[in-house]
């Protein structure tokens, strides 16, 4: 199935975006983590969901226990977890204290961008197909079909909402998980 794009207008005035037109993406479902065990124990494998399951769970339980003890996990070659703050500023380093400045842990995760499996922007774009929503109610729609290496002639290639402003003002920034608001970040 292809990524689902929902295009909408801009109706934040305050912005220099207003009135433009955007695509996000549209999730159909959000899958369960047992639902995606007995995915992985439906692909071929000798394991059934109850031993995925069990791997799952012990694999989230180390990565969470490594980030805790200050390291960053990578997950193969899909990633690497991390950890960020949010904080309040000081007037000076003896000022800053941690129990009181710190205001958020966030949990993050940058993808990966090896040769083996490049997860960046321009490289996921060129592995998905797209469907503009509409078109599973209207097929006939003027971006009907359209993919990265079938671009609609109306719109030239690489188009669209990529600095990650959301149609409706704010920010739908559909990268870290958790969101690197203040300090912290990757090194």
């Amino acid at each position: 199935m292809p990524v689902l794009v929902k295009v909408s207008q801009n109706k934040n005035e305050k912005t220099a975006a207003f009135g433009k037109w955007y695509g996000r993406v549209v999730s159909t479902k959000t899958m369960s983590y047992q639902e995606l065990c007995r995915h992985m124990s439906e692909h071929n494998s000798i394991y059934g969901e109850d031993v995925c399951l069990g791997v799952a769970n012990k694999i989230q339980s180390c990565i969470l226990e490594q980030l805790l003890e200050g390291k960053k996990v990578q997950f193969g070659e899909l990633g690497t977890f991390y950890l960020s703050v949010k904080s309040n500023g000081a007037d000076s380093e003896e000022d800053y204290n941690l129990g009181a400045c710190i205001k958020g842990l966030f949990l993050c995760f940058a993808p990966s961008r090896t040769d083996v499996n490049n997860l960046s922007s321009k490289m996921l774009k060129q592995k998905a197909a797209f469907m503009n929503i509409k078109d599973l109610i209207e097929p006939k729609g003027k971006n009907a079909g359209t993919t990265p290496d079938n671009p609609s002639p109306d719109s030239p290639e690489g188009e669209g909402n990529q600095n990650g402003d959301n149609p409706n003002g704010g920010n739908d920034n559909g990268g870290n998980s958790g969101g690197n608001t203040g300090g912290g970040g990757q090194n």
